[in-house]
């Protein structure tokens, strides 16, 4: 397999329709060029076409190759983890903004889906389930808060001796469903909207990694075969940046994904170990993730790895993790096994702002694991900022400071592996 093919996934083989775009070749100018062909870059540059801008789009292998194309699917409410300790950047009326912001970005998605008539499995319902007795007494907290933010959807909290109706397994200590949240086929997403962009103008370019960035008044942007002028650039690449952009790299840490996917399930043992179909989310801090697809498949997901080395075999690694939440699969076959980059942020919360010595250029990444919805919402505040609609939500989002990780290139991998370890021994031992 070609290192710019799609990995192996469930969603490239099940793609209703794949992308194929030219490289880019010649010399272009444009109102904004966009490095990154997923989620965000893809959005971002469907917002400012929406708007009237012209767009190129510039991606290093295929839309949707990253993150974007091979996460878990799960369509879930919130900006990162817990936003009320920033306060003190942002003041009460900003945390409330994001908590707000949290609960639109899935809405945005949603119309986006309506509107573009975007064929991508959406199916809505969502349980968080708790591992300790602690976490599941928080939920009434959470579902309150939700309740004080004019939450429309239904919430629920489901005790100990009601949890078999949301999941054929025993090892939680409780849940809560949400109804406002749900699940998807990500690639189709993405290259759906893709394609709703290059309905609009906006010039797609795939296979063409960026080399070189020359910073000023316009931005040149050069490939092995062709160069954009731009008068705005977005960075868009999130796990994937790599060291074309110094003063972001650092910042954000790529961790590896994997997801496993069993065979087609009969209707009765999908309906035995998740009868309402919802996706599911558990608490702890190596979580685990799942859901059914369309075809009735398992696809069950975690295990974010901080070392930067894959494991040697997927499914030798995850499948132990799905048969502790579902003993009664160990028969059943995997047919798919992928994993990929997710970019974290120290603090797990977004980062979207303008380079300091360089106000022409933009970016926004670090979803650290709440991308789905994340993305679209950063591309919306992108895309108001450059075309001048709006500065509010792009001014919050900035106003959250984010740190170097320590260590160099060499050493940050290491290092918070080492912390993550710290954490995962606590949990195991409280």
């Amino acid at each position: 397999m070609s290192a710019n093919q799609h990995a192996p996934s469930y969603y490239a083989a099940t793609a209703r329709k794949q992308t194929c775009y030219p490289p880019l070749e010649g010399n272009h100018s444009v109102n904004v060029c966009i490095i990154g062909g997923g989620l965000t870059g893809v959005n971002t540059a469907l917002e400012l076409a929406e708007r009237g801008l012209s767009v190129i789009l510039l991606e290093g292998r295929q839309i949707g190759w990253g993150a974007s194309g091979r996460n878990g699917g799960q369509l879930i409410r919130g900006i990162g983890h817990d936003v009320s300790g920033f306060s003190r950047y942002v003041g009460d009326e900003g945390v409330r903004y994001l908590k707000q912001s949290g609960l639109d970005s899935v809405a945005l998605v949603a119309r986006r889906i309506q509107q573009y008539e975007i064929e991508c499995d959406l199916r809505w319902g969502f349980c968080d389930l708790a591992n300790t007795r602690s976490q599941f007494e928080a939920f009434e907290a959470e579902r309150k808060d939700l309740q004080d933010l004019g939450y429309k959807h239904e919430t629920r909290i489901v005790h100990p001796e009601q949890l078999g109706e949301i999941v054929g397994s025993k090892i939680y200590a409780g849940a809560m469903v949400d109804m406002g949240s749900g699940h998807l086929h990500p690639l189709d997403l993405v290259q759906g909207e893709a394609r709703a962009a290059s309905k609009l103008g906006v010039a797609i370019f795939e296979n063409s990694p960026v080399l070189h960035i020359k910073h000023g008044k316009s931005v040149i942007v050069n490939t092995a075969q062709g160069q954009v002028r731009a008068d705005t650039l977005v960075l868009g690449c999130n796990a994937y940046l790599d060291e074309l952009e110094p003063q972001l790299s650092g910042k954000v840490l790529p961790a590896g994904s994997y997801i496993i996917t069993t065979e087609k399930l009969s209707e009765e043992v999908a309906q035995s170990i998740i009868p309402q179909n919802m996706a599911m989310c558990d608490q702890k801090v190596g979580l685990d993730y799942y859901r059914l697809t369309a075809d009735r498949r398992l696809l069950f997901g975690g295990a974010c790895h901080y070392t930067g080395r894959d494991p040697k075999d997927i499914s030798a690694y995850m499948r132990p993790k799905m048969l502790k939440v579902f003993p009664q699969l160990s028969n059943v076959h995997i047919d798919y096994e992928w994993g990929g980059m997710i970019g974290i942020t120290s603090n797990r919360f977004p980062q979207v702002g303008c380079l300091q010595e360089h106000p022409n250029v933009f970016y926004a990444q670090g979803y650290s694991g709440h991308g789905l919805n994340v993305t679209h919402w950063t591309a919306k505040l992108l895309a108001e900022v450059i075309s001048h609609d709006s500065t509010k939500g792009f001014e919050v989002f900035k106003a959250v400071p984010h740190i170097t990780f320590p260590g160099g290139k060499a050493l940050r991998s290491p290092l918070l592996a080492l912390g993550m370890l710290w954490h995962r021994l606590r949990e195991t031992l409280g």
